[in-house]
């Protein structure tokens, strides 16, 4: 299930890809099967691990090309082991939301990129974010959970002050609101776990009817903003 549009990020065989906060992988494992040399970091060394296992068996099952690459990494997205300008791709899907310091963490995935590269960084959007917050403290309020909730100008403004530009936005996973509304206000009770049967449902089958439901309904309800960044390359002075 994949939060970032590849297409528009422009992920292509060769590039240096960092996904940031990776988790179990997801979006790793589509930069790695087109053919991208893919760095995963994560502080989660199981999730790490996961992470590896996953793209080892693409790579014996000669799901991603020979000439692909994939790394695991467990470090900090307040102080990245990398030098400036390392990566031609950058991906940090729902992870700022859970950083108290989360001027430092952009101004770390804004160094490494390099000039003329491209980033998509993807957060909880303000309303189905919002509504889980009314209904449930538990949701947020625990260790390692959501520390705020970004409204996507103030997101945006926020990562052009940092030195990137704004090129694009989009939604995602308009269907999954309404499961974390009820999993908000009725716990694990039947209807939670029935509509959690049919996201499991789409997800694997991915049926024409709910793919263009949710396509209708990600402006309105869905549960991830999108942010399409590019970070220009910096002019030569003729004059020097």
């Amino acid at each position: 299930m994949l939060t970032v549009d590849y297409d528009r990020l422009d992920v292509r065989p060769g590039m240096r890809v960092l996904d940031l906060g990776c988790g179990e992988g997801r979006h790793t494992f589509e930069a790695y099967r087109r053919g991208a040399d893919v760095v995963a970091l994560d502080l989660n060394a199981k999730d790490l691990a996961t992470t590896a296992s996953w793209c080892t068996a693409m790579e014996l099952a000669g799901e991603a090309p020979a000439t692909a690459s994939f790394t695991t990494i467990q470090g900090d997205l307040l102080s990245l082991p990398f030098p400036d300008a390392s990566f031609d791709r950058i991906i940090a899907s729902e992870v700022l939301e859970h950083i108290p310091d989360d001027a430092t963490a952009i101004a770390e995935l804004t160094r490494v990129l390099r000039p003329g590269g491209r980033a998509a960084v993807t957060v909880p959007r303000w309303l189905p974010e919002r509504v889980c917050w009314a209904l449930s403290d538990e949701y947020h309020a625990n260790e390692g959970g959501h520390v705020r909730i970004y409204k996507e100008d103030e997101l945006a403004d926020r990562l052009r002050q940092a030195g990137l530009t704004v090129t694009g936005n989009g939604y995602a996973h308009a269907l999954h609101s309404p499961y974390w509304w009820l999993k908000c206000a009725i716990g694990d009770a039947a209807p939670t776990k029935a509509y959690h049967r049919m996201l499991v449902w789409d997800i694997v089958d991915r049926p024409a009817v709910t793919r263009l439901l949710e396509q209708a309904l990600n402006p309105l309800i869905g549960k991830s903003v999108v942010i399409y960044l590019e970070k220009y390359e910096v002019m030569a002075d003729v004059g020097a």
